[in-house]
């Protein structure tokens, strides 16, 4: 027989327990679902104690072995999770209720779609997140960047309720080239990205790093970049110095750094995560400014590189409908919502219909301003 089980953060869960229960071998299809990423989080302080983020994975047990699991968190805030749920919080906090803390099953900071439970037994998980929501008194269970199908099996069952948003992703159609890309778009957009990546590289001299090729000196200008970008954009960077330092250690063959060197110093970096199928592009920053620096570094560089090594895709993360000039396009993200106080379920539903239909007419316009040749058809 079965049993769930809460844990005190990643460090309790043996890593070959937790990763063996990701599908196929090699080069995992999600990093950021990895033992390796979720315990650095924890063991560098950027999770835990003191962040908002206190980490409960829930595993599901069968004569003892591991044979399901789940990254859950209590949430004292709704920072860093990129599916936004700031005006229910305060909606539901001027009606007179409690909105945190709330349980978040999620990778923190990382605006990614994958797998949210890992193994067997999904419905189990599920409804242990919702029981253990429920006996605490808690108002809302959250499930963000999940599969499609895990959206789709799970919507309408357990309480939860089906949320759509958009992202814009670059997909691969088989390119042996960036110049077999170029040449699917339109003549103007097509013009408008060599000159950017004509005047982006002028100044600079850009190279794309992983594995040991990365050194201790790349993260040290790396984080003085994502210092920079954390403070203009949260405030407060969500990741610690020591995050990095265990990304080098655990997970550098996963990471792709794009860096951009004027005489020899670093003047500008893109932070990247390798997946079986597809790119994620994760952080940028700089600490000179250069024009079109941005799209060279967190786009074509990644383009390029996800074509040079068959990668079908790239996710250059949440919002940005800028995205959509330079060849990438709106795709929808999904999530789902477990809410406790009935009728303030029933208002989140209405107001995910409409939402959920606002997104599908979007991305059905969007789409067709994309920047690729119009195919002309016959009558």
């Amino acid at each position: 027989m079965a049993d769930l089980t809460l844990v005190n953060g990643m460090a309790e869960v043996a890593a070959a327990d937790w990763d063996g229960l990701a599908p196929g071998h090699g080069r995992p299809l999600d990093p950021f679902t990895t033992h390796r990423f979720l315990n650095a989080l924890d063991a560098s302080g950027s999770t835990g104690k003191g962040t908002g983020w206190q980490t409960r994975p829930l595993l599901l047990r069968e004569s003892g072995k591991v044979i399901g699991a789940t990254p859950i968190y209590v949430k004292s805030h709704s920072q860093g999770e990129y599916i936004f749920d700031h005006g229910w919080a305060d909606g539901y906090e001027r009606a007179g209720g409690r909105y945190y803390p709330k349980l978040q099953i999620a990778v923190p900071f990382t605006p990614a779609t994958g797998p949210r439970f890992l193994g067997v037994g999904r419905h189990a998980l599920v409804q242990g997140a919702v029981a253990i929501a429920e006996q605490n008194g808690l108002s809302s269970l959250h499930i963000t960047f999940c599969t499609e199908d895990e959206a789709t099996d799970l919507s309408g069952r357990h309480g939860l309720l089906h949320r759509v948003t958009q992202q814009f992703h670059w997909v691969n159609k088989g390119y042996a080239t960036f110049d077999d890309f170029l040449a699917e778009l339109s003549s103007r957009k097509r013009k408008n990205i060599r000159k950017e990546r004509e005047t982006a590289q002028g100044p600079v001299e850009i190279r794309a790093l992983t594995g040991d090729q990365i050194e201790s000196a790349h993260w040290d200008a790396f984080w003085q970049f994502y210092q920079d970008t954390g403070s203009r954009k949260w405030g407060t960077p969500y990741l610690t110095r020591r995050a990095f330092e265990l990304f080098h250690t655990t997970m550098r063959d996963d990471i792709l750094l794009v860096l951009a060197f004027r005489d020899e110093k670093p003047v500008a970096g893109a932070l990247n995560f390798i997946g079986r199928e597809t790119l994620f592009g994760r952080y940028w920053g700089c600490v000179e400014d250069h024009p079109c620096l941005h799209f060279e570094l967190c786009y074509y560089q990644a383009i390029d590189w996800a074509i040079r090594h068959g990668l079908k895709r790239v996710e250059a993360g949440a919002q940005g409908e800028h995205k959509l000039a330079r060849g990438y396009l709106p795709v929808p993200v999904h999530s789902l919502h477990w809410i406790a106080d009935p009728g303030f379920r029933a208002a989140v539903a209405r107001y995910l219909d409409a939402e959920r239909r606002a997104v599908d007419e979007e991305i059905e316009l969007l789409g067709a301003y994309g920047p690729f040749r119009r195919v002309e058809t016959e009558d």
